[in-house]
This record gives C-alpha cells, sequence and structure tokens, in this order.
C-alpha cells in the first residue's frame, strides 16, 4: 500500500503494478493532506477515539469494581443486562439512534459519535475486565482495608495498577473499533469539521476519480495510527494472553 501511493495512475494499472515506483510522487501526501482534508479528518478521528477509550476504560473498571468485589442485590441481573450489548448488532441500532440524536440536537458534533462508539464497546471492555478482576484475590482488598486504604483507595491504588494488562486490551479494542467504523460517522457526520478519516477517506474517492495515488497516501496515514498504538501495548496484550492461558 506504501507504493501504491508513491505512484501515479499509469504504473498503477499497468506499467508497473507490483515492483518498486519509477517515480517517488511524495506529492500524493500533500494532495491527501491539503486538497483532501485528510490531515483535518485525521484530528477529529484521534479526537473521537481517545475521548471514547478514555470514558469506556474508566466506566468498565468502575462498574467491573462495583460487580466483582462487592456483594449487592441484583449484581449478577446487572453484568447480564451490561453483557446484553454483545448481542445487539450495530446495525439494528442505526435508526433509533440517529432520531433520538436528532431530537436531542446532537448531530453533526463530536458527542454524536462519541456516545454510541462508548455504548457499544462498554459490553467487551466489561467483559474483559471482569475475567482479569476475578482472578485478583479479596486477600489483597482486605489487607488495603487493614492498612486503612477506603474503596477508592483499593480501587486506585490496589486494582488498577493490576489491570493495565486489560487496559491495554480495552484500549487496542475500542480504538479499532471507533477509528475504522464508517456506518456511524457517515450517518450522523455531514459537516466536513467533524468527519472523520474513513469518512474523509471514502470522499476522496470520489474527489480523485482518476488519480489514486492521493488516496493510497490517505489510506497510509490512517494505518499508522493503528500500527503505532499496537506497538505501543502490544506487551500488555502480550502479557494478558500469558495471563489468561495460565489462568485457564
Amino acid at each position: 500500500m506504501f507504493t501504491f501511493s508513491l505512484k501515479s495512475n499509469a504504473e498503477i494499472f499497468g506499467e508497473n503494478v507490483a515492483g518498486l515506483p519509477h517515480e517517488w510522487l511524495w506529492s500524493n501526501y500533500q494532495r491527501a493532506i491539503q486538497i483532501g482534508h485528510i490531515g483535518k479528518y485525521f484530528i477529529n478521528s484521534i479526537i473521537v477515539s481517545v475521548s471514547t477509550i478514555l470514558i469506556v476504560m474508566i466506566i468498565s473498571m468502575m462498574a467491573t469494581f462495583a460487580l466483582t468485589r462487592f456483594i449487592w442485590k441484583g449484581r449478577k441481573r446487572m453484568n447480564s443486562f451490561f453483557m446484553l450489548g454483545l448481542t445487539i448488532p450495530i446495525h439494528a441500532a442505526l435508526v433509533p439512534i440517529y432520531v433520538t440524536l436528532s431530537r436531542l440536537d446532537l448531530l453533526n458534533k463530536y458527542i454524536s459519535l462519541i456516545i454510541p462508539y462508548t455504548a457499544f464497546s462498554l459490553a467487551m471492555g466489561i467483559l474483559i475486565c471482569t475475567g482479569f478482576m476475578q482472578e485478583l484475590p479479596m486477600d489483597l482488598d482486605e489487607a488495603a482495608c487493614i492498612d486503612g486504604c477506603g474503596t477508592w483507595g483499593i480501587f486506585f491504588r490496589i486494582i488498577v495498577p493490576l489491570m493495565k494488562p486489560a487496559v491495554a486490551t480495552v484500549s487496542i479494542y475500542t480504538f479499532l473499533q471507533c477509528w475504522n467504523e464508517l456506518m456511524f460517522a457517515n450517518n450522523f457526520i455531514s459537516d466536513s469539521a467533524h468527519k472523520t478519516l474513513p469518512v474523509g477517506i471514502q470522499s476522496l474517492s470520489g474527489q480523485f476519480t482518476q488519480d489514486w495515488g492521493p488516496i493510497g497516501a490517505a489510506l497510509v496515514l490512517a494505518t499508522f495510527p493503528t500500527l503505532i498504538f499496537y506497538a505501543f501495548f502490544s506487551k500488555k496484550i502480550q502479557e494478558s494472553f500469558i495471563a489468561g492461558a495460565i489462568k485457564g
């Protein structure tokens, strides 16, 4: 894809399909950023993705803490309620969410994507965090309580530091869900000021119908953050897989 982004149409469609470019057209990236406004769409995707990850992590960790470390009536039913989110197809919720956001005047805003992205990522986030938190011995909570820690102290000082592999796993999952999502972004955002990368690249394909180099450049720019994000969290994700195998 990288070499594709540096070729002309003549090389892409016949002269040099598989080889390195005869002429390295770095101007394709300049055109994608300046004319196609990929830079602006890139920033919009970063804002939406990071905001969603933070909200999902906070809610998932706190909900899991309440579901696994406390005994209260109805906690199993509440956990089952959260897990229902895994059974709801994202396509089935498109119209109800659109109508709700429209009536609340939330369309064409970052929040119109952050809310549904968070809602559809919470179930998996809680599921992953529950699997890890249940394996943490209650003796840690009791020892911390004896040492003077309250509920928040146990959560932030004991539980959260031990949940780093789960945090990395949930962050990667949520990031991929937000970064690559097209359907909600295409329907809930119509103004160019708040469009995300998938929608921007889709519109770019119509704008550069006769020149595929800038489209390839936009695809490369959209792929790099995923690789970088995984590179930073890959070690924690591998630790989570190893921990899950040992616990199983």
